[in-house]
């Protein structure tokens, strides 16, 4: 009897074992990709893994190099990702291109969000700053503090970097030439805009010790002391100034731009994927992910939840008094003018 009772349980404790593996098997499952390392193990603590548990779904992860790895697998037909992170330029030459699903803003809410953090085939998931950046062993903590001080040899002499790429390069150019931050992209459209951005880089060029090509770069030039002034990201000088760098950086002027989520074409859990954005949209996953990196949230609520400490959100890009005084980036004018700036760009770095 004991025998036959031993068996029954066994028999039920298999049964329970097999059915809550089968109820995990048809659990709803998304797969997120991003850049790996620090930055999505930020945002797999933060956003994904939390919000995969309050839509009780089964997350898998995956990395990749960018949007050029998701072109590959859409021309292929062969899509298994659902939800990617990206830049927002590349994001938003990836929706003109038809390889992005479009947004549901009624699914989505962006409401309380950043203007112009959103777009048809992505929405901003943090926001960081292109921002003017010197070495305070060589101006102390008051350094430059504009552009045209950037561009000021003999007010500010020292050795520059500048950025090798053009994007968030012309616009710096033309603060420094005079034109008001909210003119510069109406003056970089204009016949003969683009050409002015580069004839004033043309004045820097022979005070550029380096033209840097990534972010680790940048901020390996810093805390090295091998220049005195670059403009760069905001995370990246954090990171040097924790580690005892001597670098500060001034929000003036700086260029605002973020990282956002799109769905890609041919998802196989495309409103699954939809609804998780929504979640993460949602300001308390913003504020949780400011815990691990300086980046802002895109959607301001985040800032009045209380969960982020005031004055460590007096510090990020998107607090309200550090976004007043930025230039949003102008994703609409890069799909249109970036392959004939980047040419004109390049062919000045060459001559």
């Amino acid at each position: 009897m004991m025998h036959r009772r031993t068996l029954l349980g066994s028999a039920l404790a298999a049964a329970s074992i097999g059915g809550r593996a089968a109820r995990a098997a048809d659990a709803p499952q998304l797969t997120v990709v991003s850049f790996g390392g620090a930055y999505q193990e930020a945002q797999s603590k933060a956003l994904f893994q939390p919000a995969a548990k309050a839509l009780g779904i089964t997350l898998k992860e995956e990395t990749y190099t960018g949007i050029a790895d998701l072109r590959l697998k859409v021309k292929a037909g062969a899509v298994t990702w659902d939800v990617v992170a990206s830049g927002s330029g590349s994001a938003a030459h990836a929706g003109a291109e038809g390889i992005l699903e479009k947004l549901d803003y009624k699914t989505i809410d962006v409401s309380t969000f950043l203007p112009g953090t959103w777009q048809d085939y992505c929405v901003g998931g943090d926001v960081f700053s292109t921002v003017l950046a010197w070495n305070t062993k060589t101006y102390g903590a008051h350094g430059p503090q504009s552009w045209a001080d950037f561009w000021d040899v003999k007010k500010f002499p020292g050795k520059r970097s500048y950025r090798n790429a053009v994007a968030g390069s012309l616009e710096p150019a033309l603060m420094a030439d005079g034109v008001p931050a909210d003119k510069v992209y109406a003056t970089l459209s204009a016949p003969g805009g683009i050409e002015r951005a580069i004839r004033k880089i043309k004045e820097l060029k022979p005070h550029v010790a380096v033209w840097w090509t990534s972010g680790a770069q940048h901020a390996q030039l810093m805390k090295d002391g091998e220049v005195d002034m670059v403009n760069g990201w905001n995370g990246r000088f954090d990171a040097v100034a924790k580690d005892g760098g001597n670098v500060a950086y001034t929000f003036n002027q700086a260029l605002l731009d973020y990282d956002a989520y799109a769905i890609p074409k041919g998802a196989p859990h495309k409103d699954l994927a939809m609804k998780f954005l929504a979640e993460i949209s949602k300001p308390q996953y913003q504020a949780a992910l400011t815990g691990f990196i300086t980046y802002g949230p895109t959607n301001s609520k985040a800032y009045d939840l209380g969960t982020i400490a005031p004055a460590y959100a007096a510090k990020l890009p998107s607090f309200p008094a550090n976004a007043a005084k930025q230039l949003t980036v102008d994703i609409a004018w890069y799909i249109k003018f970036e392959a004939q700036a980047s040419q004109a760009y390049q062919n000045m770095l060459t001559e």
